[in-house]
């Protein structure tokens, strides 16, 4: 037991559904590679959930790195970022994956990466300077989420959060950067870590990892153990099972609490606050040198991929050339993954820039891309044994075939994750996820009409 009667489990407690998925993770073991700046960036103004920025820059503007070059007054939103030094060359739009338009700079880079002059490391007294600090410094949430790391520690009054998770669970197949990141800056990870638990008063941190990475537990552990920062010992390392989704944040709630936070609500209404490993470790790099977030450690894999790597690029790299920085391709690549194959979205091509919330390109070639044909359902309920929300998706996708919204709502459509677990395990290929995304899109249609 610690302060307060809170209590550190031995091991994770149950949770529902859930599937096992392939490892994959070759390079796990590979250290990270830092790619040089490409000749040109290109840097959406919708990096984030929330309001999109607007450009503070014009074409003919000479940019420095780090230099702030997109914001918006809405709160729910982060600014961004110049990532390279160069000439803003225009100001165009583009179609994000998730085929949202979003306005984007394109910088010509001047290959010297000169810094901007203000970019010095913020002073932190309070939680507010904390709260500043992390809007200033465009952080998002890194885990893929893309939520704005300065409204999700502005913590309601209301709310008392007594826990703080670390999720370096990164269950999806091939993707390692989290991975690294826990090995590589260790320090900068409990830095973080001890930054945030003394701002926001939490008096117990669970550092959850998934049990298939046996030395990034090793390593956490020697320095989470730590007398003089932690002579409490409030902040450990807790091994989870290994199985997908379990670095989803309601499933890791679950996992490392017990608590289930309820359909609507959020993790602050369980006392909960969880944060990517890597996020909260760029924090912690950000206080000591107050550069900005314009990298991104992204893994870059498939059997398309001459040679996978752990590469950490500029933000506003466009694919092809992350990919050509890894030897091209082996073979003609049939799909291309933003992010893992589970819940990463196909692009349409390899332009597509990297962005802050992106982990991972996958490129696949002819025999892993092709996808089986779809027959009728069987009702076999595999399905509904493997959703983690308890949801029932031969019923929902019923209801958005009828077109019924209400029928949808009523059925849960908006508590799924989309994590994949229905269709991984659905014996006759059906495309549930797909018809789900559709069903929320027609809600969201529905409701601003």
């Amino acid at each position: 037991m610690s302060a307060k009667g809170l209590s550190f489990p031995k091991k994770p407690f149950k949770t529902f559904g859930g599937v096992t998925v392939p490892h994959k993770k070759a390079t796990a073991v590979m250290d990270s590679v830092i790619m040089p700046p490409p000749k040109q960036v290109v840097i959406p103004m919708q990096q984030h959930i929330g309001a999109p920025c607007e450009p503070y820059v014009s074409p003919g503007d000479y940019v420095r790195v780090g230099q702030m070059i997109g914001d918006s007054d809405a709160y729910v939103s982060a600014p961004i970022h110049a990532s390279v030094s160069g000439t803003v060359s225009k100001i165009t739009n583009i179609i994000l994956p998730n085929g949202v338009k979003s306005t984007a700079v394109v910088i010509d880079s001047d290959g010297e990466m000169a810094e901007d002059p203000t970019v010095l490391p913020p002073i932190i007294t309070g939680l507010s300077d904390l709260l500043r600090a992390s809007r200033e410094s465009g952080l998002v949430g890194l885990g893929g989420a893309g939520f704005p790391a300065h409204v999700k520690l502005d913590i309601p009054e209301d709310k008392n959060v007594d826990t703080l998770i670390i999720n370096v669970a990164e269950c999806e197949p091939y993707i390692t950067s989290d991975h690294r990141e826990a090995l590589e800056n260790s320090w900068a990870v409990l830095s973080g870590v001890y930054a945030i638990k003394q701002l926001l008063k939490i008096k117990r941190v669970l550092i959850a990892v998934e049990s298939n990475k046996p030395d990034v537990i090793e390593v956490l552990d020697k320095i989470a153990y730590n007398r003089v920062r932690d002579p409490k010992n409030e902040v450990r390392v807790l091994p989870l099972k290994t199985r997908y989704p379990q670095g989803a944040e309601k499933i890791l709630i679950q996992a490392c609490t017990g608590r289930q936070v309820p359909a609507g609500k959020l993790p602050v209404d369980v006392g909960c606050l969880v944060m990517n490993v890597t996020s909260v470790a760029f924090l912690a790099t950000y206080m000591k040198t107050g550069m900005p977030l314009i990298t991104k450690r992204i893994t870059v894999d498939g059997s398309a991929i001459k040679r996978p790597a752990n590469v950490i690029v500029p933000i506003g790299t466009p694919i092809k050339d992350v990919i050509e920085f890894c030897g091209g391709y082996l073979q003609t690549p049939k799909k291309i993954l933003m992010g893992g194959p589970m819940m990463g979205l196909a692009l349409y091509d390899d332009t597509m820039p990297v962005m802050k919330h992106t982990n991972a390109v996958i490129a696949f070639g002819e025999n892993e891309a092709r996808l089986p044909d779809e027959t009728e359902c069987i009702r076999c309920g595999r399905c509904m044994r493997a959703c983690p929300m308890h949801l029932m998706p031969p019923a929902i996708c019923q209801a958005v075939e009828s077109k019924d919204i209400n029928g949808m709502k009523k059925l849960g459509i908006l508590d799924c994750m989309e994590c994949g677990c229905c269709s991984y395990s659905c014996p006759a290929h059906r495309f549930i996820v797909q018809k789900i995304r559709t069903g929320k899109d027609m809600i969201r249609h529905s409701e601003s009409k």
